[in-house]
């Protein structure tokens, strides 16, 4: 009798979790297979933050490259079977911590906020989210000899969390 009530309590706890939510890694593309190409123009910048917008495009069309059979152009037009369009919608950099002894910022966090669409042709949304929040921290200088912004790196960091982040999502359908 116990024999027979392992293997049905396995079957039921692999039944129960096979609706858990988890995914398989290397989960289908979700696009319609008409989609081919994809423009990705530069996206907007309504911040005040020096080229923010442009690493970000730059970081999402390389992570398409590299990951993707997906031909990008670099700006919508008629040859494109669907467009990416972003958005940054803010930048902020805070202080973190400080330093003990001089009062100083010794980390700063920057945080960056957009929001992107895909849409086909006929403008039939395929992928949108209005709200993406990325962060990332850096530590500050306190050598003034050696000094240099560290804010650039961080940025570049950030773009490139934002890319995977944002194609993985268009490729797994979230």
């Amino acid at each position: 009798m116990k024999a027979v009530a392992v293997p049905v309590a396995l079957a039921i706890f692999l039944f129960a979790a096979a609706g858990c939510g988890y995914h398989a890694a290397g989960h289908a593309v979700q696009l319609p297979e008409n989609v081919k190409t994809i423009a990705v123009p530069a996206f907007v910048n309504q911040t005040t933050t020096y080229r923010i917008e442009q690493m970000l495009t730059e970081s999402v069309v390389r992570e398409f490259t590299t990951r993707t059979h997906y031909r990008i152009l670099n700006d919508s037009s008629d040859a494109a079977d669907a467009t990416l369009l972003g958005k940054v919608l803010s930048t902020s950099a805070s202080p973190l911590t400080y330093n003990s002894a001089t009062g100083q910022a010794a980390s700063v966090l920057v945080v960056v906020s957009m929001k992107v669409s895909l849409t086909d042709r006929q403008g039939k949304v395929l992928y949108q989210n209005p709200s993406y929040v990325f962060r990332e921290q850096y530590e500050v200088s306190q050598d003034l000899r050696s000094f240099f912004e560290e804010d650039s790196p961080a940025f570049r960091r950030l773009s490139q969390d934002f890319a995977r982040t944002l194609v993985s999502n268009i490729l797994e359908g979230f």
